[in-house]
């Protein structure tokens, strides 16, 4: 089971608004220069997370995208469930029919439970994580990687 690049894309597009968004609206063309993400892929994924009510869009000159909330209450979770990414490791989808996923009274796998208690687990861990948690740690990333270093002087033998 993994994530999507639907999923990954927009919680990594949020990171990039969220880094900016103290500075008036975000264009989706710059966000995706910056995260090499498609603007028609971000158009879509920024629609849902408008219907959401995660981000705001501002129209006309210097328009863009701002966040509708605050970093920190918004999870990661949200934005996975807002763009219509499904966390669900059973192979039913949550269904219990895993060994006749075309018939509606199929019957469950015996490793149903374990799989639907990790999901349990995914959107709890997802839910526990919030976009100012990952804007701190992107800034903390940023300022270990801007330190410069200043060579050691030579000194003539």
């Amino acid at each position: 089971m993994r994530l999507t690049t639907k999923g990954r894309f927009a919680v990594t597009a949020m990171i990039d608004l969220a880094l900016r968004d103290d500075k008036g609206p975000v264009t989706l063309s710059a966000i995706s220069q910056r995260q090499e993400i498609s603007l028609s892929y971000l158009e879509q994924l920024f629609g849902k997370l408008r219907r959401h009510e995660i981000v705001e869009s501002v129209r006309g000159p210097g328009g863009g995208y701002t966040l509708a909330r605050k970093p920190e209450d918004v999870t990661v979770a949200d934005i996975i469930i807002a763009v219509d990414e499904p966390i669900d490791a059973t192979q039913c989808g949550g269904k219990e029919n895993c060994h006749s996923p075309g018939h509606e009274h199929g019957t469950r796998c015996m490793t149903h439970d374990l799989w639907a208690t990790l999901n349990a687990k995914m959107v709890e861990y997802l839910d526990s994580v919030s976009l100012k948690d990952l804007v701190d740690q992107q800034r903390q990333k940023n300022a270990e990687h801007n330190v410069v270093l200043m060579p050691r002087p030579h000194i003539a033998a």
